[in-house]
């Protein structure tokens, strides 16, 4: 690969993370050309993009696209990389990186870090705690239940007693009767 064309692939890629909420970086080196087949096919399935890129030009793009924690990302930038980008859930390719190891009994891909939410997860015990993370979506769902809550307690507190004095209301005019 010339000059030329590592650039061009540089600013690709350096667009492809600032186009994505996040991107997940693993090392699959060890797996055999059919589990990667399979684990491709199984992010592909998913609406993920998986690709392969050289350390060097990765550190590049990450520089190019100003992400944040660039620093930290590439302290992962060792062996071979590969990138997954996320589109909407941030904890997708967690989950079929976890569901590809179990159901394949592997313990690969490794899991080196992601950068999800502006948040950097480093390390494969950071990987249980992404299956485990909340979308904006499903915070906003907990927020909205949380603020009813205490309204909805209200109301049926109102409406219990407007029917315990409507009740008493009944019981003295049927006495009165």
């Amino acid at each position: 690969m010339n000059k030329t064309e590592k650039t061009a692939l540089i600013h690709e890629v350096a667009q492809l993370l600032q186009a994505h909420k996040g991107f997940y970086l693993l090392n699959m080196e060890g797996l055999n050309a059919e589990d990667t087949v399979a684990f491709r096919r199984a992010c592909y399935e998913k609406g993920l993009r998986v690709r392969v890129i050289k350390n060097t030009l990765l550190a590049k793009a990450l520089e190019i696209a100003a992400i944040p924690a660039r620093q930290e990302l590439k302290e992962a930038l060792k062996l071979q990389t590969a990138v997954i980008f996320v589109s909407e859930n941030p904890k997708l390719p967690a989950q079929v990186l976890r569901d590809f190891r179990e159901k394949n009994n592997k313990e690969k891909p490794f899991f080196k870090a992601a950068y999800v939410e502006e948040s950097v997860f480093l390390g494969e015990e950071q990987l249980e705690a992404l299956t485990r993370l909340k979308t904006k979506e499903e915070l906003l769902g907990e927020l909205i239940g949380r603020l009813q809550a205490p309204i909805q307690n209200v109301v049926a507190m109102l409406q219990g007693a407007g029917q315990t004095i409507a009740g008493v209301l009944k019981t003295l005019s049927e006495r009165n009767s």
